[in-house]
C-alpha cells in the first residue's frame, strides 16, 4: 500500500516526466503541435531560461530571509562553562 506522501510524490513525478517529454517535442520538434518552428522553440527557451532564473533568484533570497531571521549562535565560551556547571552538579 502507497502511503499519501509517496503518492503525491509519484503524481509529482508523473507530470514532471510528462511536462518534460512535452517541452522537448516542443523545442525540438513544434510541427507535432502544428506550430510556427522558429517563434516557439525561442519562446519556449525564453520561458524555460525565465523560469530558472526567477527560481534561482528565489532560492537565493530564500537563503538570505533564513539568515537574516535567524538569531546568532552562543558564543563557544558560554556553551562550554554552561556544560562545565552542568557536570559539577
Amino acid at each position: 500500500m502507497v502511503g499519501k506522501d509517496q503518492g503525491i510524490g509519484g503524481a509529482i513525478l508523473a507530470v514532471c516526466v510528462i511536462v518534460a517529454i512535452g517541452y522537448l517535442v516542443l523545442v525540438v520538434d513544434p510541427s507535432f503541435f502544428n506550430l510556427n518552428a522558429t517563434n516557439v522553440r525561442i519562446d519556449a527557451m525564453l520561458v524555460l531560461v525565465s523560469i530558472a532564473f526567477i527560481a534561482i533568484l528565489a532560492i537565493g533570497a530564500w537563503i538570505g530571509w533564513t539568515m537574516a531571521a535567524t538569531p546568532p549562535p552562543k558564543p563557544i565560551e558560554e556553551i562550554t562553562e554552561t556544560e562545565e556547571k552542568k557536570e559539577e552538579k
